[in-house]
């Protein structure tokens, strides 16, 4: 499932190699962050003081809006969280654009966050609790099909960041497809497509989203109503997080970095304290095996 990019791997690397290995349902690994990373004593500073003074689950930058949410503005930690997501947004775009050109073309990136919590026991909703092992859904408004792609930093100077994970979103769904209503006597995919009224629906948001520019994540389609079904069932189900079939545990080590489409591989957090999560949104028409695409498949069981 791990794809490494050391830096000589990813000097000789062509312009589709770890897209390939990121559709494939792989998660592209760098030993050695690629992408510049804050000084230090920034670094520092977010580590000890940030997890004490957050009003959401993380931080997060979001660019419509040009704010930094989850973190009061009169904060004195506003202006240096601002700069830093700022800055590492567009440093990993920059990158992402350079190394992947085909891939990333028209694009959308969204938010950069930082997670200064533990996540080894968060006593958080359910839904929200990134220890349980899901696929995305829905991130930064309606995907409809797109594929919600992240790049990840441990930011953590002492300890690795631990996921797990129980394979692709092609195997989960095989093997969970029945048991989540979606296949089998009485289950159903339902339509993936948008109709008038999912239109409407879109046409309003992005009237209201030049008012308020937040108003762009209440967007959805039928697609990203039913990638969260599916995340909400793997969420709460006690089958899934306890069955060992395609299990593996990965460890990051501090500093390092990876990328995954999160709504293409299953994930969790198990323990880590201390990441920064960049996310855009890859257009689907960019995919060379879009059959793999999770909208794909839906529509293939549909």
């Amino acid at each position: 499932m791990l794809e490494t990019f050391d830096p000589d791997r990813l000097a000789s690397a062509g312009p589709n190699d770890i897209a390939d290995a990121l559709e494939q349902g792989r998660i592209a690994y760098f030993p050695q962050c690629p992408v510049r990373l804050p000084a230090e004593a920034d670094l520092a500073l977010l580590r000890d003081r940030l997890a004490g003074e957050i009003t959401r689950k993380n931080v997060s930058y979001h660019p419509e809006a040009d704010s930094v949410q989850g973190l009061d503005p009169k904060s004195a930690l506003y202006p240096l969280t601002h700069r830093m997501l700022t800055t590492l947004r567009d440093d990993i775009a920059t990158w992402a654009r350079e190394r992947l050109p085909g891939f990333m073309a028209g694009a959308d990136v969204g938010t950069c966050s930082f997670r200064p919590m533990e996540e080894a026991g968060r006593d958080i909703d359910a839904h929200k609790a990134s220890e349980r092992i899901h696929v995305d859904a829905g991130a930064y408004g309606a995907t409809n099909g797109d594929r919600i792609l992240r790049f990840l930093i441990n930011a953590n100077h002492e300890r690795d960041r631990v996921w797990a994970s129980k394979g692709d979103f092609r195997a989960v769904f095989a093997r969970h497809a029945e048991r989540a209503g979606f296949t089998g006597p009485g289950g159903h995919v339902g339509r993936l497509d948008k109709n008038a009224l999912d239109h409407l629906r879109s046409t309003l948001t992005r009237g209201l989203s030049a008012l308020v520019p937040l108003a762009k994540v209440l967007d959805s389609s039928p697609y990203d109503r039913a990638m969260k079904r599916f995340h909400d069932y793997l969420k709460d189900s006690p089958e899934f997080q306890a069955e060992l079939a395609g299990h593996v545990e990965i460890r990051f080590p501090p500093y390092s970095a990876w990328m995954v489409f999160a709504d293409g591989v299953s994930h969790g957090c198990l323990s880590g304290q201390h990441c920064f999560i960049w996310t855009a949104i890859v257009p689907l028409r960019n995919m060379r095996f879009p059959e793999i695409a999770p909208i794909n498949v839906l529509r293939a069981a549909a």
